[in-house]
C-alpha cells in the first residue's frame, strides 16, 4: 500500500512551490515522483506539426516532483502531516494521519 495516492490532497514542503496545496494527478512509482496540479509549472517550447494539425508555441505544463517534497494535507489541523499504515481488525490495511490517528480514506 502506498502512503500517497492519486487524488490525495498534498502540500508541497520543499522547492520553489513550497506551501502550495493541490491534488495529485499522477504517480510515477518507478521514479518516486508525483505530479501535483498547478504546481512545478514549466514553459515548454512545442514545435508545430502541420500534418497532425498541431499549432506550435509555448505551453505551460506540470512537471513531476519527488515524493519526499510533498506531504499529505490534514484538513483537521490545516497542516501537512505524515502517513502511517496499520492493519485493521478485519485484516485490511488502512492509512492514517500520524498526528491525530484519524483515517485518511
Amino acid at each position: 500500500m502506498r502512503k500517497i495516492k492519486q487524488g490525495d490532497e498534498v502540500m508541497i514542503i520543499a522547492g520553489k512551490d513550497k506551501g502550495r496545496r493541490g491534488r495529485i494527478t499522477r504517480v510515477i512509482p518507478e521514479r518516486d515522483r508525483v505530479v501535483v496540479e498547478n504546481a512545478n509549472m514549466v514553459k515548454k517550447h512545442k514545435r508545430a506539426n502541420p500534418q497532425a494539425n498541431d499549432a506550435g508555441g509555448i505551453i505551460e505544463k506540470e512537471m513531476p516532483i519527488h515524493r519526499s517534497n510533498v506531504a499529505i494535507y490534514n484538513p483537521n489541523t490545516g497542516e501537512p502531516d505524515r502517513v502511517g499504515i496499520r492493519v485493521a481488525d478485519d485484516g485490511t490495511k488502512e492509512r492514517f494521519f500520524k498526528s491525530d490517528n484519524n483515517l485518511i480514506d
